[in-house]
């Protein structure tokens, strides 16, 4: 006899409490159910049910037995089920945690797109400079910018940008430009609250030693915009991602600080929740996503 059905039999039997509820709630005969009980019985060698004429209760073994068979049977129905869902169209809420600034810039303009693409989905995108905890709060996905934390998450790339140090023309015309690394510690800086390693600059000199740069800075915020705005009114020298200052740059608001530093890639993901499969809704995005990033609008945005 199949295993699933024994073990559904089973456990129908100490769910509705006797064979003959059991029957009706699988929609089959009794004596079919008593039959798939007793060869579960015969095939494990063991006693399952105690029988009497006015109950049907479990054994210890049986009782033992019908807790990992009810996750078992859970499972198979969770498989079926998902079976179904990925056969069928992406539909549904995707809730998406973004940083503001890439939010703002690049996945903003691209929404109308996917929601066009997938009318079944709806999308709440909340824009906000911190790593939430996604499956606690609520959230389908998040997009990061930057090397990620060891976690539990899985990661798809998007694409890649870079981080450099950018300054007003007024700001070098006043203080000076930095010509190497060690140059920094005598200029403000501008900090990023929300970066994970703090006020400390992670670069790569142009022998390709890995330096870091630890001061208290001039300005944090929890912005990346504000912090670009600062640069440009001449506070002070910012490290940013590309993606954030290009335009203010090709425009001479800003230039880099120490043009000959080794320009290193910065990965953008796609982060969800760990599992084997992925709910369609949240597949069919970050497939989008990664079509939509393959050709930017500007090669140097990246």
């Amino acid at each position: 006899m199949d295993r699933l059905t024994e073990m559904e039999a089973f456990a129908t039997v100490v769910d509705q409490g006797g064979f003959t509820d059991a029957a009706k709630k699988m929609g089959i005969s009794k004596s079919a159910v008593s039959k798939h009980v007793s060869s579960l019985e015969a095939r494990l060698g063991a006693r399952l049910l105690n029988r009497t004429t006015r109950r049907v209760s479990p054994t210890e073994i049986g009782l033992a037995y019908y807790d990992r068979a009810r996750r078992v049977l859970n499972d198979a129905g969770e498989a079926d089920a998902l079976v179904t869902s990925m056969q069928s169209a992406p539909s549904g809420l995707l809730r998406i945690s973004v940083a503001t600034d890439f939010g703002v810039n690049y996945l903003s303009p691209v929404l109308g797109d996917f929601l066009q693409r997938y009318p079944e989905i709806t999308v709440n995108m909340v824009l906000n400079n911190r790593f939430v905890e996604l499956i606690s709060e609520g959230f389908d996905m998040a997009i990061r910018v930057g090397e990620l934390e060891d976690s539990t998450l899985r990661a798809r790339k998007l694409t890649e940008t870079s981080k450099r140090m950018i300054g007003s023309p007024e700001y070098f015309a006043k203080y000076g430009r930095p010509e190497k690394i060690d140059d920094l510690n005598e200029h403000k800086l501008l900090h990023y609250s929300n970066q994970a390693s703090g006020n400390v600059w992670r670069l790569t000199a142009p022998s390709g030693e890995k330096r870091q740069v630890r001061t208290a800075g001039w300005l944090t915020v929890n912005d990346g915009q504000s912090l670009l705005n600062a640069a440009i009114s001449g506070l002070g020298i910012a490290n940013l991602p590309t993606f954030l200052f290009q335009e203010a740059m090709e425009q001479g608001l800003v230039e880099e600080a120490i043009p000959d530093l080794p320009i290193e890639p910065l990965g953008i993901y796609a982060v969800y929740p760990p599992g084997r499969f992925t709910q369609p809704k949240v597949r069919a995005f970050i497939d989008f996503l990664v079509e939509s990033f393959a050709q930017p609008p500007s090669p140097e945005i990246w």
